[in-house]
């Protein structure tokens, strides 16, 4: 029920499309939190390994033996019935356990995302390995409004080291980057992971950058920066040796870069646009039972894609012994936030 496209450093990577249904899984489809913002998560391939991925995605995972990608004709399709549903107002976040870029008809999901009735922005989250002047010249087209771009130092060396690829250049990125933000309609936001130890001193690169070429003003935003702080994932990579800030810390880090710089770095979500919608229902709820149909391969070891009878959700199904496809069982549901379902 999975379609085989083909493989990356030996681990399938399937097609997800119709009849399957596109909320349910943490890894593909569509993520609702009860926001304006709606993420959408069209592809979990990587061409990185980040050194402190929290969903272990690139070559070198340490967890995974699948990957997805999902057809766009069929995303747009779940796409539309989570606008209606919050009435309109929306921004589509495209980001996911991957690199959007790396579906091979991002522009068309774009496109189709921005002409969805009630969508009002379209942004993308990257580390930018992929973008180009021809490129950007096609997410215009296609009604991209935002980039976020996940750079994490000026550096090249330090940078390379961050993301796992030695072919990973930050000045290239940013060069691109900056003429993406003079020469067309989309802005870029940079979005980087402070690691304690490591890049604390490559983020005022990084400001200084943003504030130059405006970062973030076509958005309306009151910065171009947004930091994000280090975290130690069961499912996502641990760096040896580094331990992740306490909130408290890394709030209090904030303070002192925004003094320094001058640069607004603290921010709440209603600056950036944020806003309560209503949700998607939940049709099921953890400590339940449900009839689930195998579907094929999961994410990780251990897992296997499944969806309930109805075909209203998709779920990730622990088992310790592989099932073949069509197989139908008896699971208990384990986790149910955010309409994301875990059962074994």
């Amino acid at each position: 029920m999975l379609r085989l496209l083909y493989r990356f450093h030996g681990r399938p990577v399937y097609e997800v499309g119709r009849p399957i249904p596109l909320v349910g899984h943490i890894s593909f489809g569509i993520i609702d939190r009860g926001t304006n913002v709606v993420q959408v998560r069209p592809s979990t391939v990587c061409p990185h390994s980040c050194i402190f991925c929290s969903v272990d995605a690139g070559p070198r995972p340490w967890y995974r033996s699948s990957e997805y990608m999902v057809n766009p004709g069929w995303l747009a399709a779940w796409l539309r019935e989570v606008v209606r549903v919050k009435g309109g107002g929306v921004e589509v976040l495209l980001d996911g356990m991957g690199e959007p870029l790396t579906h091979p008809r991002i522009t068309e999901i774009i496109r189709r995302a921005k002409e969805t009735r009630g969508v009002e922005r379209v942004a993308v989250e990257t580390h930018g390995g992929f973008l180009s002047k021809s490129l950007a010249r096609e997410l215009e087209r296609s009604g991209l409004d935002r980039i976020n771009l996940s750079i994490d130092a000026v550096s090249p060396k330090l940078a390379s080291r961050l993301v796992g690829a030695a072919w990973y250049d930050p000045s290239r990125i940013l060069r691109i980057a900056e003429w993406i933000v003079e020469n067309t309609g989309i802005d870029v936001v940079l979005t980087p992971v402070v690691v304690p130890g490591l890049n604390e001193g490559e983020i005022i690169g990084l400001i200084e950058w943003a504030k130059r070429v405006r970062a973030g003003a076509k958005s309306g935003w009151p910065t171009g920066v947004l930091i994000q702080k280090y975290e130690s994932h069961r499912w996502g990579r641990k760096i040896p040796g580094i331990r992740p800030w306490s909130w408290d810390r890394f709030y209090k880090w904030l303070a002192g870069l925004e003094a320094r710089t001058g640069y607004k770095l603290l921010v709440e979500p209603e600056d950036l646009g944020f806003k309560k919608k209503p949700s998607l229902e939940k049709p099921y709820r953890a400590g339940e039972k449900v009839k689930l149909v195998i579907l094929g391969d999961g994410l990780r070891k251990g897992e296997l894609l499944a969806m309930d009878i109805k075909a209203t959700r998709s779920f990730t199904y622990l088992s310790k012994e592989p099932l073949s496809p069509g197989k139908i069982v008896v699971a208990r549901i384990v986790r149910d936030k955010d309409n994301i379902y875990l059962a074994r």
